[in-house]
């Protein structure tokens, strides 16, 4: 077995198996009952390994039903989860006041039948909420004003979407509602920082085409993340050029003399085909005078030997977290989560929240987006 399925079953079973005990002591379930829902649970824990298998095997449909069925259960799971852990966190001092009194009755009450019930009961309602969350992307508007854009370019808008995850599960509609929202932007330029695809990319016709009818005069370019790679480069590859975009693989390219791009692989690459690739200071090189300078990057890490070298990164891959509080636990690896923060040697990173999702099609208290940045040439100064 692979550490990623050990580590998963572990994780994930563990989280059922807490959730089950929860369930027998608050409402009372017989040795029977539990061991006639074991089977059900089962089936839901297996459910993302059994729609990787279904979709490999060309059972599309199958795969694609199992992968809503188990990934809503999977975003319900994950509240009633918090939503438990809470409590017990909450009965710890409780029944440390002793085992009478307020308290004691309070902690008891928190572990009882009707707590569990409302617990239930909220985790749907969050749940629903999540989904409607998740299906309206907002415009995120970044403004720059720079003394590094030639005369003849007074200003450029340029539009990023990135971890769509397009594939089995956000197939057409969610494409087409980015490719609307893009389109009324009326970008210059069009960016992808990574996880474009998802998944299998069997039988999704049309899909490339919705975002290559997408206008963007100055061009659209790509990056490839790590989900490129998961669901086979080859093909990611093949279906992020079909959507019209041009993908930068450790390379920058010179936009009408006003603008320099330069985009790096995800480092998922080396594990999977790209052993030797040039550093991303090398990709940048030397910052031209006169250029302003754009790294895409889909993980929001700062390259110290890159500093200075650009005057704005995007990137995305934290999703912020997707589903309050997990962004707590992203935090960790990823500090600079979202929005935008200052990098040293001046320049900015922008860091988006994604605009699709990645398992269960939910968000909470971490709305998709599509971002847009205006770069605005600064006014000359006249001296006196």
């Amino acid at each position: 077995m692979s550490l990623f399925l050990l580590t998963f079953f572990l994780v994930y079973g563990s989280v059922h198996v807490y959730v089950l005990l929860k369930a027998r002591s608050a409402l009372a379930l017989g040795a029977g009952t539990t061991l006639a829902i074991l089977p059900l649970l089962a089936v839901l824990l297996c459910a993302p390994i059994l729609t990787y298998s279904l979709s490999r095997h060309g059972n599309e449909g199958a795969a694609r039903f199992v992968a809503h069925f188990g990934y809503l259960w999977m975003g319900f799971l994950f509240f009633l989860t918090c939503l438990n852990l809470f409590a017990d966190l909450l009965r710890l001092p409780l029944r440390a006041m002793g085992s009478g009194g307020i308290a004691a009755h309070a902690a008891a009450v928190l572990a009882g039948r009707t707590a569990y019930l409302c617990f239930a009961g909220l985790a749907v309602a969050l749940s629903a909420y999540a989904i409607v969350e998740a299906s309206r992307i907002g415009v995120v508007r970044v403004r720059i004003v720079t003394d590094r854009l030639p005369a003849s370019v007074p200003s450029l808008r340029i539009a990023q979407i990135t971890d769509l995850h397009l594939g089995l599960v956000l197939r057409n509609g969610k494409a087409g509602d980015v490719a609307k929202i893009v389109a009324r932007e009326r970008p210059d330029l069009f960016v992808s920082t990574g996880d474009l695809v998802d998944g299998q990319l069997d039988h999704v016709d049309g899909l490339a085409e919705i975002l290559r009818e997408i206008p963007a005069p100055r061009g659209k370019y790509a990056v490839l993340g790590n989900h490129e790679y998961y669901a086979g480069v080859d093909r990611a590859i093949d279906f992020t050029r079909r959507a019209g975009f041009t993908l930068l693989r450790d390379e920058s390219v010179v936009i009408d003399n006003a603008v320099r791009l330069a985009g790096v692989d995800d480092p998922a690459g080396a594990r999977f085909a790209r052993s030797r690739r040039p550093s991303e200071a090398a990709v940048l090189g030397n910052r031209p005078d006169g250029l302003f300078t754009v790294l895409l990057k889909h993980r929001p890490r700062l390259d110290p030997a890159s500093a200075g070298k650009f005057d704005l990164q995007l990137s995305g891959h934290t999703h912020h977290g997707q589903l309050f509080p997990f962004g707590l636990l992203t935090r960790l690896a990823y500090p600079l989560l979202a929005g935008d923060h200052p990098v040293p040697g001046g320049g900015v990173l922008h860091v988006s929240r994604g605009t699709g999702t990645w398992g269960p099609p939910m968000r909470f208290l971490a709305p998709p987006e599509i971002t847009v940045v205006e770069i605005e040439r600064a006014p000359i100064q006249l001296v006196p």
